[in-house]
């Protein structure tokens, strides 16, 4: 069963903390280390983690002993929304497993890291049991510190695991989706406030574009506002969709877009499918297609291994 999982840390602003991460994923047998991305003002790292679902799951765990160890919460901060040092666990389906498939493992997996590291976890996403819980936002209402104000609370209890938070390491949410594209684009100016408008007029839940969550952010070490987005279904809203409307609206107000960047990695249809709205020839290459949807997306630092399936590829035949 060949399975991605995307784990995302509350840790992004000590190299050697991430460092330690990592290791614990490369230490794996069988499991491959696609790709880490940290971001300072988020205080926050991911990890995309693929290979069998067993390998995947030992290095997942390796991980959170790391992660409990290194990371406290109750001095944790950053610009992200968070409920723990692993703060969301989530479980892609790759190749022919399906998604329940991905669901299955997602709940067995829940509840074993519950019990073995008597942690607080909330199931998200597909492999929700309940309506409120589908959405990661609603998952982390709050954030880590109403989480821990009100977990004992009538509907705030986990799915599995103690109905209070660990001392150190908060809560975790563990699901199971398709797969999300975590992508920013980062504008000529330091309004925050302009960021957070497009965003919320960009995003599905404020009448935007479908499958699109989006957020405004400052982000202190680039100078500049920041959308950040997740693209939930790239096939119902494609990238070059979202970069023309935050284009349009950030236009607006006389300001233009500076770049985007990609947190962690994407699937190749979906650069495949800027690359066919720039104009690019379908018969070229994949790295010259590849070239053409970075540059119409002005993407920071390209490179074709940004594409999930080349990377997986590489790191298979490595």
């Amino acid at each position: 069963m060949l399975i991605e999982s995307v784990p995302n840390f509350s840790e992004g602003r000590r190299p050697s903390v991430v460092d330690e991460l990592a290791a614990a994923v490369s230490g794996t047998p069988g499991a491959h280390l696609l790709d880490r991305t940290s971001d300072a003002s988020h205080n926050r790292s991911v990890l995309t983690i693929a290979g069998e679902a067993d390998a995947v799951t030992a290095a997942l765990e390796a991980t959170i002993a790391v992660a409990i160890r290194a990371i406290d919460m109750e001095r944790h901060t950053g610009e992200h929304p968070r409920i723990g040092a692993v703060d969301v666990i989530p479980f892609v389906p790759l190749g022919a497993t399906s998604m329940d498939d991905a669901v299955g493992l997602a709940r067995s997996f829940g509840r074993r890291i519950a019990g073995r590291f008597d942690l607080p976890v909330y199931l998200y996403a597909r492999a929700a049991t309940r309506p409120d819980r589908v959405r990661l936002a609603d998952v982390r209402r709050g954030g880590y510190e109403g989480l821990r104000d009100e977990i004992a609370t009538n509907g705030r209890e986990p799915d599995f695991g103690p109905a209070r938070t660990h001392p150190r390491a908060g809560a975790v949410a563990v699901g199971a989706r398709p797969f999300l594209i975590a992508w920013n684009i980062n504008l000529e100016s330091p309004d925050v406030e302009l960021a957070k408008r497009i965003a919320r007029r960009v995003r599905e839940s404020g009448g935007g574009l479908a499958a699109v969550q989006a957020n405004g952010f400052m982000i202190e070490e680039l100078g500049c506002a920041q959308v950040s987005m997740n693209l939930l279904d790239f096939a119902t809203t494609p990238m070059w969709r979202v970069w023309d409307e935050v284009r349009v609206l950030a236009a607006e107000d006389g300001v233009g877009l500076r770049e985007s960047e990609l947190i962690g990695l994407a699937p190749l249809a979906a650069f495949l499918d800027v690359a066919d709205h720039a104009g690019a020839s379908p018969d070229a290459t994949v790295e010259t297609r590849f070239a053409a949807a970075a540059a119409a997306l002005q993407l920071r630092d390209p490179d074709p291994l940004m594409a999930l399936e080349l990377r997986l590829e590489a790191a298979r035949t490595a």
